[in-house]
């Protein structure tokens, strides 16, 4: 391998180690499987692997986070079809409200492109005019979907207290 082919790797390397944790709550966030979540951060991982020398560093944040965001979609729209799962899923007992699980399990009740806003805007803390480039709406649509989505998980939670 040449010396510059090295320096690629040692950079991606260093880009694997700072990103990965944080890639891998937002995915979870995203479909609330931490399976699914290694996965999908894996498949956004290979994929920056394959074009790296061609990201210029100036968006490579914002390359990362659009290829997790099409990852994740586009596995929304294969897993409607069908799902393998090893084990069958534990269901939290009832009257437990206002847990972790229970907003991520109403998170994953929200329509794909609204649950990307909410993630993206209240976890990932982006702006958004970021927000709606990544998710391919106008600024007016993110705010919309935010407020929508915002509005129903603060009914949901307010019927579960």
């Amino acid at each position: 391998m040449t010396e510059a082919g090295q320096t690629k790797d040692a950079e991606f390397a260093e880009y694997f180690s700072a990103r990965a944790a944080q890639l891998r709550r937002i995915a979870y966030a995203l479909c609330g499987d931490w399976h699914l979540a290694e996965d999908l951060v894996q498949h956004t991982f290979v994929q920056l692997y394959r074009h790296w020398r061609r990201i210029q560093p100036a968006t490579l944040d914002a390359y990362t986070r659009r290829t997790l965001l099409n990852a994740y979609l586009s596995n929304r729209r294969v897993s409607k079809r069908e799902r393998v799962v090893a084990d069958v899923p534990d269901h939290p007992a009832p009257g437990q409200g206002g847990t972790d699980t229970d907003v991520l399990a109403m998170l994953a009740q929200l329509p794909p492109r609204q649950r990307a806003v909410i993630v993206l805007r209240h976890l990932e803390d982006l702006p958004i005019a970021e927000v709606a480039e990544l998710v391919g709406m106008s600024e007016g649509s993110v705010k919309s979907q935010s407020s929508r989505g915002l509005a129903l998980l603060r009914s949901r939670l307010v019927k579960e207290a």
